[in-house]
């Protein structure tokens, strides 16, 4: 065999040296991506029931919220007719009650001063009758 001979088939045995250290990677590159198919594979087979009971519970929430909706018109037409009702009260009643109120007052501060003045006339005749 010639020198050169020789030097080609260490490149050859050393292509294949480097062929076989490549090959291992690969092989465990290739094992990691059939791994991340299965996976993938099993993550899309369990989405079908997770959507399944998402769309149930927005149906629910929507059925809740028509629900609502139905409550708070009640409760605004219950805020109107209390408002109207209070309109009227104020419109039929609240004069006279505010006359009434009035009144009241006047006189019980007129009762107030009346027995003060008693109070102080009897005051002024003891203190007489004292000396």
């Amino acid at each position: 065999m010639s020198a050169g001979q020789i030097a080609a088939l260490i490149a050859a045995g050393a292509f294949v040296l480097l062929v076989l250290l490549l090959a291992i990677p690969l092989l465990k590159l290739g094992r990691t991506l059939d791994e991340a198919t299965i996976a993938i594979r099993k993550a899309h087979e369990n989405t079908d029931p997770l959507l399944i009971g998402a769309n149930e519970t927005i149906t629910h929430v929507n059925t809740q919220l028509e629900r609502v909706d139905g409550i708070t018109a009640n409760a605004q037409a219950v805020s109107g007719n209390v408002s109207a009702l209070s309109s009227v009260f104020t419109a039929t009643l609240g004069g006279p009650l505010v006359k009434t109120a009035a009144v009241s007052y006047g006189v019980s501060k007129a009762i107030r001063a009346r027995r003060k003045r008693r109070a102080a006339k009897a005051e002024r005749s003891s203190r007489r009758g004292k000396k």
